[in-house]
């Protein structure tokens, strides 16, 4: 699709409550842009529609669309790329089949997901659905490194209106658990390669066969390239001995992952855990329960489902669950835990608010407790640990007087795990993988078990000196401590080391940059923003993700609120609105009572940013006159505390883009720098003003009963604009 196709803006069109919010909040965004002369028009990257564009054969034309995602991800690498991406659902296979069985009973004749597939036909369709699981999305966009912030006026507003946090106390027995050996830590290896080559993966079994795992995986001049693997032997063990430690002390059992984002190797972890919680049952009933289509990596959830109508086996789970200590609860009202649904617990959301809370989890008795936190590999557990032993040592963090941890992460051309799906392997036989590069060369080797989790990844060398020498531009505007957060006794790390110091070198900046392990930088991070300071963590590309939500939910109380800038490599701007990881209890809480608590800051912060580019890009000078009035609309609704309640009956999402619109229209309506402006929005900012009470009356009066939207994962766009734009008059105002 050539880049003239495009409107000068993409808003994306994504999932769950950042959609529902969509619903509300673009069509004043296009209001205001057009009297700018800026276009603003959506692309469809949410679940369900990336479903739909991967199976046009099976469809009418009427319900065929375009593939919008693979189209955009042509145009970021164009100069002219400005997208405003929101959080989008990285699938589960639990959700990827909900999404599908939804479609399916909206006349949309998709083929089921299958399980294990058989046929040609079964193995296609697998195939085209396993490249809509996991993150399917972001490595695609992400063409260019991430730097992410908080706004100035965020920060500000979280230091004079600091958050609840929980007390930490010496004596907590909270405390994260990682595997000592055999994991992907322990065995990774890596290497370099100083031109460029095609590798093929092989298995070589014990009886002497080559089972080729991935041909053709090509790299460019001075990629890195990892490869590592898990023993399923030793996670087994690990887990075993963790459900008893967890008993013997007392404190809940929890199991954090990312089966989103790791979308191949997480879920068979997870199905590990699944296994190992119901070790006796699964014994006993194991064969009967495959019978039954029991898949451990969908979770507890998929599996009671499956085996409601089994008593003995019913009977076997309740006599296990009564045995074990207390879980970890994702909602203790529901009997809802840890283990349900892998997409349910997400380490970098989930972690981040029990530390928060002083390290206290709901347990079933839907009180809180102190929690042994699992974390198999030991990659970046020690980020949590060492973050855990801060709070007990020096008691919770103060968000009044708490300096600031920014983040530049090294993401572009899926670099890193995160671009590891279509290299990660369940071995099937005992024996050897090797990568063997078409010259022969024997790149990586190792010996394996059947059932091991044997992985590679890689990243390129354009992104990582990019990330680099974002880093830098990043220190020099800032002035602060800068940390690249490398452990030089980390294979990867070690690599990724030699490229960072010649170019610090050469820039003569190596003096204003340290080069810590994980660990020691986490804790030189919290030192540094106890004392109300600024620090720079640049990091790879999963501590990138999970630190942009470590400290910020410690800092602001939630990561929706980041300022998130992609630079893409080729000139072009990606602008991410926040995190989505409590998106589906406001979808529920609006189905229910039609309010939404979900908060749009994050998509006003991305809008200004997104407006500015445009402005230099295209020399656009009333886009800079819309994007400066957005920053003062994003102040007014932070200073005059306008943003949502979480409690039906009082103002939510659409009160909120109410005043949003109210303030950026008197903004516009009172600068001096384009008099057309002024004039054009002098009558509208009139009308929001004076028809307060008739707005805010109307979208009250919406709130406290059920909603039909038509849909979760694929709704009704009529009956979604109904209920999220309910106020007569502000629709009139912008006609």
């Amino acid at each position: 699709m050539a880049a003239d196709t495009f409107p000068d803006i993409v808003y994306t069109t994504v999932d769950e409550a950042p959609e529902l919010a969509s619903a509300s909040l673009l069509p004043i965004i296009q209001a205001f842009a057009k009297a700018a002369d800026v276009t603003v028009d959506t692309r469809d990257i949410s679940l369900a529609g990336r479903i739909i564009a991967t199976f046009p054969d099976y469809l009418t034309d009427a319900q065929k669309q375009t593939d919008d995602l693979a189209a955009l991800g042509e145009w970021v690498k164009t100069p002219e790329a400005n997208v405003i991406k929101l959080p989008n659902i990285s699938a589960s296979v639990p959700q990827l089949v909900a999404a599908v069985r939804e479609l399916q009973g909206q006349g949309y004749a998709l083929p089921d997901y299958p399980e294990e597939p058989k046929t040609d036909e079964e193995k296609d369709v697998r195939a085209r659905y396993d490249t809509i699981k996991g993150s399917a999305v972001n490595p695609v966009l992400r063409e260019g490194n991430s730097d992410r912030r908080a706004a100035k006026a965020v920060k500000a507003y979280a230091q004079s209106n600091p958050h609840r946090m929980g007390e930490w106390t010496a004596d907590s027995k909270t405390r994260v658990a990682s595997m000592d050996g055999d994991d992907f830590f322990s065995n990774e290896v890596s290497a370099t390669l100083p031109a460029a080559a095609t590798a093929k993966i092989v298995l070589e079994t014990a009886s002497g066969d080559e089972i080729v795992l991935k041909d053709g995986v090509s790299y460019p001049a001075g990629t890195v390239v990892d490869a590592t693997f898990m023993s399923a032997k030793a996670l087994d063990a690990f887990l075993e001995d963790e459900i008893a430690k967890t008993k013997d002390e007392g404190v809940l059992f929890s199991l954090h992952m990312k089966a989103t984002m790791m979308k191949v190797s997480d879920p068979i972890i997870f199905g590990h855990a699944v296994k190992a919680w119901l070790k006796p049952v699964f014994e006993q009933y194991g064969d009967k329960m495959k019978a039954l289509g029991v898949d451990p990596s969908s979770g507890m959830g998929d599996l009671l489902e499956r085996v409601k109508d089994e008593p003995e086996i019913m009977e076997a789970i309740e006599a296990c669950r009564d045995a074990r200590p207390p879980m970890y609860m994702v909602n203790s009202d529901k009997g809802i835990t840890n283990l349900h649904v892998p997409s349910d617990v997400i380490i970098d959301a989930s972690m981040p608010a029990l530390i928060r809370g002083g390290g206290k989890g709901w347990g079933p008795d839907n009180k809180e407790h102190d929690t042994n936190c699992v974390i198999p590999d030991n990659s970046y557990a020690p980020v949590y640990d060492e973050t855990i032993k801060f709070f007990k040592a020096n008691g919770k963090l103060n968000p009044a007087t708490a300096g600031t941890v920014q983040n530049i992460g090294l993401m572009a051309q899926k670099a890193e795990e995160y671009g590891s799906h279509p290299t990660t392997f369940e071995l099937p036989e005992a024996g050897t993988v090797k990568m063997v590069l078409d010259d022969g060369t024997v790149l990586h080797s190792h010996a394996v078990e059947a059932g091991d989790i044997w992985r590679s990844a890689s990243a390129r060398k354009a992104p990582i000196e990019d990330w680099v020498n974002l880093a830098i531009d990043r220190q020099k505007a800032e002035g602060c401590r800068a940390i690249f957060w490398l452990d030089e006794n980390r294979a990867h790390d070690a690599e990724l080391i030699k490229y960072v110091t010649p170019i610090l070198e050469a820039k003569g900046v190596a003096d204003k940059f340290e080069i810590m392990a994980p660990r020691e930088a986490t804790r030189a991070s919290f030192e540094t923003i106890t004392k109300g300071e600024t620090c720079i963590a640049i990091t790879g590309n999963v501590l990138r993700d999970y630190l942009t939500d470590l400290f910020p939910i410690l800092e602001l109380a939630t990561s929706a609120k980041m300022l998130s800038i992609v630079k893409l490599m080729q000139g072009g701007g990606l602008f991410e609105t926040g995190a989505g990881g409590s998106a589906p209890k406001h979808v529920q809480q609006l189905m229910e009572e039609n309010h939404l608590r979900w908060d749009s800051l994050g998509e006003f912060c991305a809008l200004g940013e997104s407006l500015k580019f445009l402005a230099d890009a295209k020399g656009n000078a009333k886009a800079k006159v819309l994007g400066d009035a957005v920053d003062k609309a994003t102040q007014g609704v932070l200073d005059d505390n306008r943003s949502p309640s979480r409690k039906v009956g009082e103002p939510d999402n659409r009160d909120s883009h109410y005043w949003f619109a109210r303030y950026w229209a008197v903004a516009l309506s009172e600068q001096t720098e384009d008099a057309e402006l002024a004039a054009h929005f002098k009558p509208i900012a009139e009308a929001l003003v004076s028809k307060e009470a008739e707005i805010t009356s109307e979208l009250a009066a919406a709130q406290g009963k059920p909603v039909d939207l038509g849909g979760y994962y694929h709704g009704d766009a009529e009956k979604t604009a109904s209920v999220m734009r309910p106020s007569a008059t502000l629709n009139a105002i912008f006609g």
